[in-house]
């Protein structure tokens, strides 16, 4: 690795693009994450939409509560 590195030429937000969407890890408990993948084969589905409908179900009861 050099000492030193010259930006003078390097152009700010080059490949920024407001659009781009992150998909972050989530890491499950292992007895959680299996508990997900009971569900999952049950449903014949993957574990990320189950994941998925289990907190949009716990939104809906969280709206109703408060």
């Amino acid at each position: 690795m050099k000492k030193e590195y010259d930006f003078s030429k390097g152009e700010r937000g080059k490949f920024y693009n407001k659009k781009t969407k992150i998909n972050l890890p989530i890491y499950l408990e292992p007895p959680i994450l299996s508990f997900v993948e009971n569900i999952a084969k049950k449903k014949k589905s993957d574990i990320s939409t189950v994941v998925n409908n289990l907190i949009k179900n716990d939104m809906k009861i969280a709206d109703y509560i408060e």
